[in-house]
């Protein structure tokens, strides 16, 4: 009798690039990458930050470059994909949230979070997948979206636009690249104990509804993104796109 062997987890000879690489998420994420084995590229706009979270990582014996970039210039992360890919894996974290009551947004707050959460991971993930095709090679593409691209949340209206429009754009892209064995998902975490994320945590009343909508009873670490994040760049994940990978604790569910 022949059994069914589970796909490899492993990223073992595969190129990933990882935005907002150096803290929070995105350190997870990439950590996460350079665990399974893949070479991984970290990408944050301080190019001393870094420099040392490369550091870091080579000092636990994983492969990792730095790529000092600021994703919302176009035409900088463009020319740079095409230098330094092309790349098996992306994962997008970098974002940004400027939250007040929709009566009270300024235009500017507006401009500044679509910019990045929106255009800049529209044309980065356009720029990998271009690279993917033009080498002819297949690819995993995620994008860390959130729990607020499947409900709406307190002041946060321009986030949740976002974000909502992140998860439009990723099945539009994976239904379009799918006859390249491009593979575009988004992972969607509710609120996590990070720099960013403790902001909200350490208002009283924000906490408790948070904690009253979680319904495991706690909000997320950076740990509980990370399996996601392999499982979704291997060969585990080979039939799954277009798709959100929600890690939420069950706050959409009811």
């Amino acid at each position: 009798m022949t059994l069914p062997r589970t796909p490899s987890f492993s990223l073992a000879g595969k190129r990933a690039l990882v935005t907002g690489a150096t803290s929070g998420i995105g350190e997870g994420c990439a950590v996460a990458l350079a665990e399974a084995g893949a070479h991984v590229t970290l990408v944050a706009r301080t190019a001393d930050a870094v420099r040392k979270q490369v550091e870091a990582f080579q000092a636990q014996g994983w492969a990792a470059a730095a790529l000092p970039l600021d994703i919302s210039d176009i035409t900088a992360t463009e020319a740079a994909i095409t230098d330094h890919g092309p790349f098996d894996i992306l994962v997008n974290s970098a974002g940004l949230a400027r939250h007040a009551p929709a009566i009270d947004t300024t235009e500017a707050d507006y401009d500044t979070v679509t910019d990045l959460n929106v255009k800049a991971a529209y044309f980065l993930t356009r720029a990998v997948a271009k690279g993917l095709i033009a080498a002819g090679k297949p690819g995993s593409l995620m994008n860390i979206s959130s729990q607020m691209a499947h409900v709406g949340g307190i002041d946060r209206a321009v986030y949740c636009a976002t974000k909502h429009a992140l998860e439009g754009m990723t099945k539009s892209m994976a239904i379009e690249w799918g006859p390249h064995k491009i593979r575009v998902n988004t992972i969607c975490p509710t609120f996590i104990r990070t720099p960013l994320g403790q902001q909200t945590l350490d208002i009283p009343e924000r906490r408790a509804w948070i904690e009253s909508k979680i319904k495991l009873g706690r909000v997320g670490e950076v740990e509980d993104i990370m399996g996601a994040t392999t499982f979704l760049a291997s060969d585990a994940a080979a039939l799954i796109t277009g798709t959100s990978l929600l890690i939420d604790g069950g706050w959409t569910a009811g």
